[in-house]
């Protein structure tokens, strides 16, 4: 049986007129009654009383029209599905993210993908830079947002945010009232920063400006997540130097300043395998956009 078999059952169930049915069908009435025939053959039951004057469905051909129309939906409702997911407008995708990227790139991205593609559900896990690589080379993320570098062959890379530092101080720091800090006046300060495996990325940098001031930072708390890092400043642990967007996670007892020196432009870089599925390519083009606008 096939489904063109289908279609004809169904247009002379609803004509109850062959002619009417061949004419809807845009073919002649005697290839039409032929078909039916061998559609009868095949089921091994009649789907129609003839007469010369009129055609019915027998009590076979009523229940067999129900699941005929029933087919025919759950194949157009495959088709259209098998249409979205080559277009990547449904299924999964899992999104690993470094915890900075809360506060800059990431939550505009998210919003215009949701937007786009609502039919797709993301699965977002905050990771650091060495967890995302190798869950993305074991197949467990689909994306990822991480401090560079990023040094996989099997890993597609794209810059999509660069920004300056600032310092995050105590609310009290003695430092507070300056309009811009100098880092030479952060020489004397104990800092809290993150380990250099974490992501070199950012560490280089912020080891690099110190260097270029005239010291060396005295570190003497390490933390994984810019969240911990602000909350110990916050503690008065120590100071901190991080990216200009995380101004934007506000906590009471800390103050951001900018820099007076020129500082180097740390990135965010966006990484995916290099045979991408449809849902991430669409991803890839959503973030392209959204960067764009930026």
């Amino acid at each position: 049986m096939e489904l063109r078999h289908l279609h004809y059952f169904i247009a002379v169930a609803e004509e109850l007129n062959f002619s009417r049915a061949a004419d809807r069908l845009h073919m002649a009435q005697p290839p039409l009654s032929q078909q039916i025939r061998q559609l009868e053959q095949e089921l091994g039951f009649q789907v129609f009383h003839r007469t010369k004057r009129r055609v019915q469905l027998t009590e076979a051909g009523q229940a067999f029209l129900v699941e005929a129309r029933q087919v025919l939906q759950h194949l157009d409702q495959a088709v259209q599905t098998g249409r979205q997911a080559s277009r990547g407008e449904v299924g999964q995708l899992a999104i690993g993210f470094v915890s900075s990227t809360a506060y800059n790139i990431l939550p505009p991205i998210l919003q215009s993908f949701r937007r786009q593609v609502p039919d797709v559900t993301l699965e977002l896990r905050e990771l650091t830079t060495r967890e995302q690589l190798q869950a993305l080379l074991e197949g467990k993320l689909d994306i990822g947002f991480v401090r560079p570098p990023v040094e996989e062959p099997e890993l597609a890379t794209a810059v999509i945010f660069r920004e300056p530092l600032m310092v995050a101080l105590p609310e009290f720091h003695a430092l507070q009232k300056r309009a811009k800090v100098p880092v030479r006046s952060l020489s004397n300060e104990p800092f809290i920063l993150f380990p250099r495996a974490i992501a070199p990325g950012l560490y280089d940098p912020i080891i690099s400006l110190c260097l270029q001031a005239g010291f060396s930072p005295r570190v003497v708390q390490e933390a994984i997540q810019m969240q911990t890092i602000v909350s110990l400043v916050a503690a008065e642990m120590g100071v901190a130097i991080v990216p200009l967007s995380l101004r934007n996670l506000q906590r009471q007892g800390v103050i951001y300043k900018p820099l007076q020196e020129s500082t180097p432009m740390v990135e965010i870089v966006m990484i995916w395998r290099k045979t991408p599925t449809p849902i991430v390519q669409r991803f890839l083009a959503v973030t392209n956009d959204v960067c764009a606008s930026i």
